[in-house]
């Protein structure tokens, strides 16, 4: 399944409806708001930027999005302190170090040893340049830049100039440009700010949790054969938990988990069963100590567990 390129009419009757439906086959219960962007960022080759709280499938949407497209997927994780030879490429020194004292051995040591320890054999593709100028062109590519808010901003700034050029100056070997753009999706989880420089070149979704029919849908997207009165109580209660001032409030990954749990345990979902299995839905000490407490009887006595 792919989507039109830049000016070109899609034949389908409704190319949106077409991506949803792709993306669900690969796993991914996608809405039609985000089917929308996505096509938009295909045909208009611009990338898309998706904020939400963590685990609610950001990064999902990227590996979904590739295989619904039969593109490969590129990914760079960020971090602090990412830097362009990490992101864009660098040289293997290891091999240039090898090659010039063969040359050195063999006496031919000059102009021509420094244009070929300088050429793309030497030259490590990182995420960034692979995505651009891939090493297989015979696939598209889908770039996915995940957290972007856990880099610095001076990555963010040489992140700024790939996207508005689609290309990458190696000053040893000159300029290379994009033959063919990949599809990019940029992921966020609002732990800073990202400029306003970045947020006008992307594609905007605002990925919220699920509600709760869709929640549901999810997880039978992912579990197939789960008992449906076991999802329908659980996905009740993780939505409760989400309302309440937990720290770290679990997500769809944390949903699907627990009724994995559940499921192998095979027992009904009492409060005891949910306090024994509470660690695949909250992952911090002062959570489960505010569970464990009043505020856990009311959680479970209003999803009608308790």
């Amino acid at each position: 399944m792919t989507d039109p390129g830049p000016g070109e009419v899609d034949s389908g009757a409704d190319p949106v409806a077409d991506l949803v439906s792709a993306l669900a086959a690969t796993g991914y219960v996608a809405d039609r708001p985000l089917g929308m962007v996505l096509h938009l960022a295909g045909a208009l080759e611009l990338p898309v930027l998706l904020e939400g709280e963590p685990g609610v499938g950001k990064t999902s949407v990227a590996e979904a999005l590739a295989e619904a497209t039969g593109a490969r997927l590129v990914r760079l994780q960020c971090y602090e302190g990412l830097a362009a030879h990490h992101a864009l490429y660098e040289w293997d020194y290891a091999r240039q170090l090898l090659a010039i004292r063969v040359a050195e051995a063999r006496g031919t040591v000059g102009e021509e040893l420094q244009r070929t320890i300088f050429s793309e054999e030497f030259l490590l593709r990182r995420p960034l340049l692979e995505a651009i100028s891939p090493t297989d062109d015979a696939r598209p590519v889908v770039l996915l830049v995940d957290e972007l808010d856990r880099a610095d901003e001076e990555f963010e700034a040489l992140l700024l100039e790939l996207l508005a050029q689609f290309q990458v100056t190696v000053p040893e070997l000159g300029t290379i440009t994009a033959t063919r753009r990949p599809r990019i999706v940029l992921t966020a989880n609002r732990t800073r700010p990202l400029s306003d420089a970045l947020r006008r070149r992307c594609l905007y979704h605002w990925l919220p949790y699920p509600d709760l029919q869709r929640e549901i849908e999810i997880v039978e997207a992912r579990l197939p054969g789960s008992a449906e009165g076991l999802v329908r109580r659980a996905c009740e209660l993780v939505g409760r938990l989400r309302a309440g001032e937990y720290r770290k409030a679990p997500g769809i990954s944390e949903t699907v988990d627990w009724i994995r749990a559940l499921t192998l345990v095979g027992g009904e979902l009492d409060d005891g069963l949910v306090d024994e299995t509470l660690g695949c839905l909250l992952k911090d000490g002062d959570d489960l100590e505010r569970f464990r407490g009043a505020d856990g009887r009311r959680v479970l006595r209003e999803a009608g567990v308790a």
